[in-house]
């Protein structure tokens, strides 16, 4: 693929901009019980679950995902096997990390880790979810509909979008996730995946026009929950 193919518009990168903002949720970044790092096909997760457990955030970290849906070969020993040994490069210690190798989803990205955490002794009041930028408020509106009695922060790389976009090095890839993870807050509540959330008219509109222009490769196919 050349570096045109993977270029967007202007109009496009526009409208991306406000679903990127959108998909944020801007919570203030405390200390918790546990934080969970979410599987992707995004090292930039691991990376910022060192950082705040540097700086003293939580004590205990779960890693949680299975092979990726949409570049297995990323990771191929699986996202949570591969995120762990990067946040042990970077100073997390092993006692710190537990590990969650199953979950193909979100849903089951919280449940398992839930589990993982209930296991070792660990009831949480509070977690942290740590996951790319625009997961963040499905990882929210998941994670309320599955684990309500806990108190959910989500926290996330701090970049600009065009930021995010170099480290990505693919514009239309992220763009397709961006629409993606959209479809999904949109249409979870309904099949009883995630709690209910207001989309706002900009949103929906920059939403319905990107499907137009063709990005569509990250939406849900029939019976599917990813």
């Amino acid at each position: 693929m050349t570096d045109n193919e993977r270029a967007i518009t202007d109009g496009q990168r526009q409208r991306a901009g406000v679903i990127w903002d959108f998909h944020r949720m801007h919570h203030e970044v405390r200390p918790t019980d546990a934080a969970i790092g979410l599987g992707s096909h995004d090292l930039g997760v691991p990376a910022f679950c060192a950082e705040l457990y540097r700086a003293g955030l939580f004590p205990t970290l779960v890693f949680s995902g299975g092979p990726n849906p949409t570049a297995p070969e990323r990771f191929p020993r699986g996202e949570a096997v591969h995120f762990r040994e990067h946040a042990l490069a970077l100073g997390v210690p092993a006692d710190a990390v537990l590990l969650e190798p199953g979950a193909r989803n979100t849903g089951q990205n919280i449940t398992l880790s839930r589990e993982v955490l209930t296991a070792a002794g660990i009831t949480p009041r509070t977690v942290l979810l740590v996951s790319m930028p625009y997961m963040e408020r499905r990882a929210y509106a998941t994670a309320r509909k599955v684990w309500p009695e806990v108190e959910v922060i989500c926290a996330s790389a701090p970049l600009e979008f065009d930021d995010y976009l170099k480290t990505i090095g693919d514009e239309q890839h992220v763009v397709h996730q961006l629409v993606g993870d959209l479809q999904r807050v949109i249409e979870y509540p309904r099949l009883g995946f995630a709690i209910e959330q207001h989309v706002p008219e900009d949103v929906h509109a920059a939403y319905e026009a990107l499907i137009h222009d063709g990005f569509t490769s990250r939406l849900l196919a029939p019976g599917t929950a990813m």
